[in-house]
Parts: C-alpha cells; sequence; structure tokens
C-alpha cells in the first residue's frame, strides 16, 4: 500500500538523512496511519505546502491502543529519542489514546516530486491506496 506522510517541521529531512528512524502519529482518536499501514508500504513525505521530497519503506509498526498517561510515559522512555527530543511535542501528546509507530527502513529523496497531489485539506496522512 501508498500512503501519503505530511511534515510540519523537518521530520521528513531528518529521515531521508538517517537522523530519523521512527515516524510516531499520536492521537485522541483512530487517525490514519492507525491499523491501516503495514511492513513493506511505502510512505511519500511531503512538508505542509510544498511537493514531495522523498519515500521510505516501512521496516516496522507498532500499534497502540487505549494510552494512558503511563504508557506515554514508557514508550517516551523507550523510544523517546529516536521520535523527538522536543519536551513540548511530548507535553502536546501527553493524552493521546492511540498511538503509530512506524519504523523507517530504507529512504530516498527526490529530486522531483515523483506525483503532484491538490491536497488543499489538513489531513496529516493520506492513504493513497
Amino acid at each position: 500500500m501508498k500512503h501519503l506522510a505530511i511534515f510540519k517541521g523537518d521530520g521528513a529531512n531528518l529521515i531521508l538523512s538517517g537522523k530519523k528512524i521512527i515516524e510516531s502519529r499520536f492521537s485522541k482518536r483512530k487517525n490514519v496511519p492507525f491499523g491501516v499501514i503495514s511492513k513493506g508500504d511505502l510512505v511519500y513525505m511531503k512538508k505542509s505546502g510544498k511537493d514531495v521530497i522523498g519515500q521510505f519503506r516501512v521496516q516496522k509498526v507498532i500499534f497502540f491502543d487505549g494510552l494512558e498517561t503511563k504508557d506515554m510515559e514508557d514508550i517516551k522512555l523507550q523510544y523517546g529519542k529516536e521520535i523527538a527530543a522536543d519536551e513540548v511535542y511530548w507535553k502536546r501528546k501527553e493524552n493521546s489514546r492511540f498511538g503509530s509507530l512506524i519504523f523507517v527502513g530504507e529512504s530516498s529523496r527526490f529530486l522531483t516530486s515523483p506525483i503532484k497531489l491538490a491536497k488543499k485539506d489538513l489531513r496529516g496522512w493520506v492513504v493513497l491506496g
């Protein structure tokens, strides 16, 4: 399956440079990619409002359903350095009930965007099929 992940910060560039090895998506509801992304899937990456800049293959996925404060603390302890060192990030996510940890496999940067999408909504993740 193919996906489009939209990044607000430097996450896509950090993945492409090899500095970020886990992409996390936490939410209060079961938002995609929760439950729909799998090992081997292809994820296109773009910065919000910009073109697609690269892609990565999913190496592994872990889903969390019914997260509580203690669970978020445990996830931060175990995977925190690979997800985000920024305390503001963890503060914003502390009330999340669902989570997806997407382990990044092989990645590559595009010189030109392989796809053009007229995406005008606020979704941070789109399943392309």
